[in-house]
């Protein structure tokens, strides 16, 4: 154990633990929108923002032009790349969640099927396309071409603040403004809220109950796909295995805030992004996922309703 790091580097651990944080949050919205609909969890999340990852590679390399040898782009040129990644990698999973509704959600749900199957269905989805993309890389990692260079902005307490950190803490932030604008403002965002509370009523108040799942597996998806972006940018890599321990740790960010709860899932991403960098720095950063499985056991135990207290049941979006 090494404390005197922790010590000695801790507004720099913070300011990553915050950046990793943003991303934990973005994923673990949409299992926090899915959870708050149709009270399920959606196992294939996490290949949702895998495929992001993927999107946001092959957009760069194949449509912009970027290859691993050239130099970072500047100015007009480099924001446009980052904006045509960040948009394709956002609808890549967006669709790619939609789709999985159709397929494991909508055909059981249309059945009365029971919610174990559902799960299995889900989960089946998720082992398929883990699989697939296993498959299409010969289980090799995928390096992702530096399309900014990143540079030390300014320094705080010792700490060196990072450019790529820094836009995607404030892009984060603002997606996940602009969804909590949604979810609370836009008539799809009170039908979302509606079927949460009561899915008959809504349904006799003519609300048109799979549009509305449709719309909240989409967000959902544009949210991990945001993630995905945000991630590869920073850490320069993806895999076909990248969603899995970031599923996981996004999922214990929801159920640590309160799953069902849309600012719980920020809460806990944030607050889970900080506790893993802190506990890195002093146990190694082998432990890191490790520290995830931890704390979601530990969150199961205690207070299985998540720090904010909502009962599971009466959870809302």
């Amino acid at each position: 154990m090494d404390f005197a790091l922790l010590r000695d580097a801790f507004w720099g651990l913070t300011f990553d633990g915050i950046a990793l944080g943003a991303i934990y949050a973005l994923i673990s919205l949409g299992y926090t929108l899915v959870y708050g609909v149709l009270r399920l969890i959606n196992f294939a999340h996490s290949e949702v923002f895998m495929i992001g990852t993927f999107a946001s590679l092959v957009t760069a390399t194949g449509l912009m032009g970027v290859n691993i040898e050239d130099d970072p782009r500047t100015g007009a040129s480099m924001i446009f790349t980052l904006l045509v990644c960040l948009v394709i990698a956002m609808l890549a999973s967006a669709i790619t969640a939609v789709l999985v509704e159709i397929v494991a959600y909508r055909r059981l749900r249309q059945r009365g099927a029971t919610k174990l199957a559902t799960l299995i269905s889900a989960i089946g989805v998720s082992i398929s396309l883990v699989e697939l993309f296993r498959i299409m890389t010969d289980s090799l990692p995928r390096e992702f071409p530096r399309i900014m260079e990143k540079t030390f902005l300014f320094s705080f307490a010792g700490a060196d603040i990072r450019n790529d950190k820094v836009i995607v803490i404030i892009a984060a932030g603002l997606m996940m403004f602009a969804l909590e604008r949604f979810i609370t403002k836009s008539r799809l965002g009170k039908g979302i809220r509606a079927v949460s509370m009561d899915e008959n009523t809504s349904t006799l108040m003519g609300v048109n109950i799979n549009r509305v799942i449709t719309v909240t597996f989409f967000a959902g998806g544009l949210m991990a796909g945001a993630a995905a972006f945000f991630y590869i940018l920073v850490y320069e890599n993806t895999s076909f295995k990248v969603g899995f321990f970031l599923g996981i740790s996004a999922f214990t960010a929801a159920v640590l805030g309160g799953i069902g709860n849309l600012k719980g899932a920020l809460f806990g991403g944030f607050a889970l992004g900080l506790m893993e960098t802190w506990t890195s720095a002093v146990f190694g950063t082998a432990w890191k996922a490790v520290i995830s499985f931890v704390i979601l056991v530990l969150v199961l135990l205690i207070k299985p309703t998540g720090l904010f207290g909502e009962s599971i049941q009466q959870a809302r979006v």
